[in-house]
């Protein structure tokens, strides 16, 4: 009636939330939601999770809804799995990713297998999520990143968040899903603050699984990244674009289904692509932009190679100085887009 008569209403102002804020909003929302939701992991419950992702949702829903567990990836994820196939839709948490490692088969082979195998009859409605790759000062047995080795299986589906929108949107049509989904989180992202629109605070929000997002336009060159990467990308662009180039930045957010037609598109119009990633360089994320770039349209309208932007090919050192180098940083990628501009 107002708009009527013509007085303007204000749209409500967009609030900062950090990424740790976001996870525990969706958790809380799609717990409430759905009563076959439950959450299941070391400390999750009582300790209100190791990184407080779970604050407040044990008092809230209690023990057959947030369930501490034993120190046994294994042991709990197959719990998980069985309850999943069973029609719950449990969220399965590691205390970081490559604690995986110790409940791989049953992610793999008992997970994402079971859809396929069983003709359809057998649905795996399960997420993994906890933190991925490189934190700080944790060494190479707590540093590397799963994008590449998860995003190869069939039979998952692999997300990648960077922004507390990202995070709300991914988790919450990442418990909807159907399929097992492997979430891929940043311990350095968990207390940063990140502007959230009013759409994202609705209880209906979510991010289409499978659909990259262009966080910022540009006509030279088209980085392509994702997780905590795509904020190096950002500013490497503020910084480019000081010298008159402007790059397009694209934040991938899905590993598996990879939207390979938003990164084509804008390869058309730059004419050059560098990936940037914090996984190590062989077989990983760029590796694989870069074949399907190569084997579509796209490449006719490069002007120059692909360049990719990863971790060293070394297992992760504990002396800050050597991690440092280690972990793309600003500078790698504003040389890579020098190199691949000549200028």
């Amino acid at each position: 009636l107002q708009q009527r008569r013509g007085i303007r209403l204000s749209a409500p102002a967009a609030i900062q939330v950090t990424v740790r804020d976001a996870l525990n909003q969706a958790l809380d929302e799609e717990l409430e939601r759905d009563e076959r939701v439950f959450l299941l992991g070391e400390e999750v419950a009582q300790y209100d999770g190791a990184y407080k992702i779970s604050r407040g949702l044990w008092k809230k829903y209690g023990d057959k809804r947030v369930i501490d567990t034993p120190i046994s990836e294994m042991g709990f994820t197959g719990i998980a799995v069985g309850a999943a196939m069973a029609g719950l839709r449990p969220v399965c948490e590691f205390m970081t990713f490559n604690f995986s490692m110790q409940a791989i088969d049953q992610v793999i082979n008992s997970a994402a297998k079971t859809c396929y195998m069983s003709a359809g009859a057998i649905a795996v409605p399960i997420v993994f999520r906890g933190p991925n790759g490189a934190s700080a000062g944790v060494a190479a047995q707590h540093s590397q990143c799963f994008a590449a080795w998860y995003g190869h299986c069939p039979g998952l589906k692999v997300v990648s968040p960077w922004s507390s929108e990202d995070a709300k949107g991914l988790l919450k049509a990442s418990i909807r899903d159907d399929n097992p989904v492997v979430m891929l989180e940043n311990e350095l992202l968990y207390g940063v603050p990140f502007e959230m629109s009013e759409q994202a605070q609705s209880k209906d929000f979510i991010v289409p699984i499978g659909k990259a997002k262009v966080e910022r336009e540009g006509t030279h060159v088209t980085l392509v990244s994702h997780s905590r990467p795509v904020g190096h990308c950002l500013e490497a662009a503020a910084v480019l674009a000081k010298e008159g180039v402007e790059c397009e930045v694209i934040n991938l957010r899905t590993i598996r289904p990879m939207d390979i037609e938003t990164v084509e598109a804008s390869v058309v119009k730059t004419n050059h692509l560098v990936t940037v990633e914090g996984g190590w360089p062989q077989f990983g994320v760029g590796a694989e932009i870069c074949a399907r770039i190569m084997e579509g349209s796209a490449f006719n309208y490069l002007d120059a190679p692909a360049v990719r932007v990863t971790g060293a090919d070394v297992p992760m050192p504990y002396a800050k100085i050597l991690e440092d180098n280690c972990i793309p940083q600003v500078k790698d990628i504003i040389f890579a887009v020098k190199k691949t501009l000549n200028i």
